[in-house]
């Protein structure tokens, strides 16, 4: 059996679980539990069909850090309710999702799978540490395509995208990536900085879209080379130099946004599958009526043990 590490950005898969299953999904005493139920699904999918053999649940310690708000204070900002005038800014959770992160947090140690978060970093960090610092193999599990920038052949890793659902699982290497976007995976984080990202509050750069930001890697072969090129005049139009010249205070900083923390001191933790207890899968299955989806995710689990 080959190693293989299984990197999970875990809320990307229980909001995708909590909005995919009905709410009618409950606890004995009525609460639901639909994103627990599943991202338990979910599991036991991930587990048989790509066969790792540790998985490591990657945490949003902080989904979204002073440090880059810092510097574009526009960054998630779509995502932000304010509580009260003077309450810290929190993502916008609904309230039955909230309750049940205990739930996931528990089923995630019954099934022997850590969860790891770092203060002041998002799970992308998280997720991108691991895999720069692995020995084997990685497989990120994500729906955030930030981290299309991770994929390296050479090193075996690769993104298992669940942005189309569980049911249209998509295997990115670098082939597929340069295919979708006309950019090498190691110039996707630059392409994201040029081309901006609603999503994550990333304005982009003025008038360069996804066609022209790949054309200008293609041509210069990284930002540093089109900031450059902009600056000495040379190889672009004069309305492209123009964009870039006009977004100069933009470009200097995005990149630290974008680029993920791959450097950070991680925990030791011991991610290899091993058969979880059945007497704590068989109470918390009790407890959340949680029974079917969690022997199916134990089965995963102890086929790889």
């Amino acid at each position: 059996m080959t190693d293989r590490l299984m990197l999970l950005d875990t809320a990307s898969l229980y909001f995708r679980a909590f909005y995919g299953v009905p709410d009618t999904v409950t606890a004995p005493d009525g609460r639901p539990v639909n994103a627990a139920r599943g991202l338990l699904d979910m599991i036991a999918k991930l587990l048989t069909t790509y066969e790792p053999t540790h998985v490591v649940a990657c945490w949003d310690d902080d989904w979204r850090p002073q440090w880059r708000v810092d510097l574009i204070p526009s960054y998630k900002a779509h995502r932000v309710a304010e509580l009260v005038a003077t309450a810290p800014d929190v993502e916008e959770v609904p309230d039955p999702l909230e309750a049940q992160i205990p739930v996931i947090r528990a089923e995630l140690d019954a099934l022997g799978i850590p969860i790891v978060g770092v203060a002041q970093h998002e799970a992308d960090d998280v997720i991108a540490s691991f895999a720069a610092q692995s020995g084997m193999p990685v497989d990120v599990v994500t729906g955030d395509r930030d981290l299309f920038q991770l994929v390296d052949d050479a090193r075996g890793i690769r993104v298992i995208y669940t942005g189309r659902g569980m049911s249209n699982l998509e295997v990115l290497d670098e082939a597929s990536v340069t295919a979708k976007y006309r950019v090498l995976p190691s110039q996707y984080a630059d392409y994201a900085v040029l081309r901006g990202d609603a999503s994550d509050g990333l304005p982009g750069v003025a008038g360069i879209g996804e066609k022209t930001a790949a054309t200008l890697l293609a041509a210069h072969g990284d930002l540093a080379g089109i900031r450059a090129a902009a600056e000495a005049g040379d190889g672009m139009t004069a309305g492209i130099r123009a964009k870039l010249l006009a977004a100069a205070d933009y470009l200097a900083v995005a990149p630290t946004v974008v680029e993920v923390v791959r450097t950070l001191d991680l925990p030791d933790v011991n991610a290899r599958l091993r058969t979880p207890d059945a007497a704590v899968t068989a109470a918390l299955a009790a407890d959340w009526n949680l029974a079917s989806s969690l022997d199916r995710a134990v089965a995963a689990i102890s086929a790889r043990s």
